[in-house]
C-alpha cells in the first residue's frame, strides 16, 4: 500500500497519514454550508455546529495518531519521509487555519493566533519538504495531487484565513506562495501523470486535490481584495469550470478505484469549488439559493457516503489485525 511504511504485520505500522484527510473532509462540509446559508437565509447554528465536529474530528484524528505513534513506537519522521505520506501531513496546521478563521469571529484574539499559529507551521513545513525534493531521489511514481498541498494549499487557504482576521500582509504573502507553486507544479504533476505509468489505486483519489487551485485561489482572492466579481474573479471561474470537467471524465476511473480512506482526498477540493461558485454567483434573487441548496447537498451527501464507507472500512480493518494483536500478546505472555 503506497500510503503506508508496509511490513507484514499492519498493527505495528502508525496510522497512515491521509486519515487527515477527514477533518480537512468536515471542514470543506463546514466551508459550503457557511458560504450556502445567507443565500438561505440559514441559522448560523448550522455551519457552527459543523465547525464545532470538525475541531472535534480534528483534534480526535491527532490525538489518534499520537496515541498510535506511542504504542507501536515508531518515528513520525519516518512518515514525513515517505515520498507518498509525507505532503499529506501539511493538513494538520491547514486545517487549523480553516478552525482559527471560525474561532475569530466568537473570539478574536485566539482565532488570530491559532490562524498565525497554523500559518507558521506550514511554513515550516512547506521549507523542511521543500528542501527534502530539491535533495532529489523521489520516485516519480508515487507523485501524486497531495504534493500541492504543502505549498499550494497551505498558501492559499493561509491567504483566505489571514484576511478574514485581519492580517491582510500575511494573507498576500501567503497567497503569492500559493500561487507560485500552483504554477509550478501543476505543470511537473501533469508532466508525471502524462508520462510515467498510472497511479496506485490508493493514490488515485488524490487526482481530485488539483480541482482545488482555481477555487481556493478564488476564495483568497475575495477575501483580500473584497472582490466578488471582475476580470480574477471571472480567470479562476473559466479555470474551475475546466477542471470539474476534467475530473467529471475521470468518474469512471474513480469509480473503478478499491475504496480505501484515502476516498476523503475527493471531499474538501469539491466543497472549495462548490463554496468557491456560490461566493462568485451574481445576486440573482431565485437562482442562487437554488443552486446554493443543490451545491451544499451534493457536498453533504459525498461527505455523508465517504463518511459511511469509512466506517465499514476502519472495521474491516480492525477485525483483519485482530490475529495480528493476538498473536503478539499470546507471544509476550509468560510460558
Amino acid at each position: 500500500h503506497p500510503l503506508c511504511i508496509r511490513t507484514e504485520d499492519m498493527s505495528t505500522e502508525r496510522l497512515p497519514l491521509n486519515t487527515l484527510a477527514i477533518p480537512f473532509g468536515t471542514a470543506g462540509l463546514a466551508e459550503i454550508w457557511t458560504a450556502a446559508a445567507p443565500a438561505l437565509a440559514l441559522p448560523e447554528v448550522i455551519p457552527d455546529a459543523l465547525w464545532l465536529l470538525t475541531a472535534m474530528v480534528w483534534a480526535a484524528t491527532i490525538a489518534a495518531h499520537i496515541v498510535r505513534g506511542i504504542r507501536v513506537r515508531r518515528p513520525l519522521a519516518e512518515q514525513l519521509r515517505h515520498p507518498a505520506q509525507g505532503p499529506v501531513a501539511a493538513l494538520v496546521p491547514v486545517v487549523g487555519m480553516l478552525l482559527g478563521a471560525r474561532l475569530h469571529l466568537v473570539a478574536p484574539l485566539l482565532g488570530r493566533a491559532l490562524v498565525v499559529l497554523a500559518v507558521s507551521a506550514s511554513a515550516v513545513f512547506a521549507g523542511w519538504i521543500l528542501a527534502q525534493w530539491l535533495r532529489g531521489g523521489v520516485p516519480g511514481g508515487v507523485v501524486h495531487g497531495g504534493y500541492l498541498l504543502p505549498t499550494v494549499a497551505s498558501g492559499l487557504i493561509g491567504g483566505v484565513t489571514a484576511a478574514s482576521v485581519g492580517l491582510p500582509a500575511l494573507g498576500w504573502a501567503a497567497f503569492a506562495v500559493g500561487v507560485l507553486f500552483w504554477i509550478a507544479l501543476f505543470a511537473i504533476l501533469l508532466a508525471r501523470f502524462g508520462a510515467l505509468p498510472a497511479l496506485p489505486s490508493p493514490l488515485t483519489p488524490t487526482l481530485a486535490i488539483l480541482v482545488a487551485p482555481p477555487a481556493v485561489a478564488g476564495l483568497a482572492w475575495m477575501s483580500l481584495t473584497g472582490e466578488r466579481s471582475g476580470p480574477v474573479i471571472d480567470a479562476l471561474v473559466g479555470l474551475t469550470v475546466l477542471s470539474v470537467l476534467t475530473q467529471v471524465a475521470l468518474v469512471p476511473l474513480y469509480r473503478r478505484t478499491p475504496f480505501t480512506l484515502g476516498a476523503w482526498s475527493y471531499t474538501f477540493p469539491f466543497a472549495a469549488v462548490a463554496t468557491f461558485l456560490v461566493a462568485a454567483m451574481p445576486a440573482l434573487p431565485v437562482i442562487t439559493p437554488v443552486i446554493a441548496i443543490a451545491l451544499a447537498a451534493a457536498i453533504t451527501a459525498l461527505v455523508g457516503g465517504v463518511t459511511a464507507r469509512s466506517i465499514g472500512y476502519a472495521v474491516a480493518t480492525a477485525r483483519a489485525e485482530e490475529p495480528a494483536l493476538s498473536r503478539r500478546a499470546l507471544s509476550r505472555s509468560p510460558r
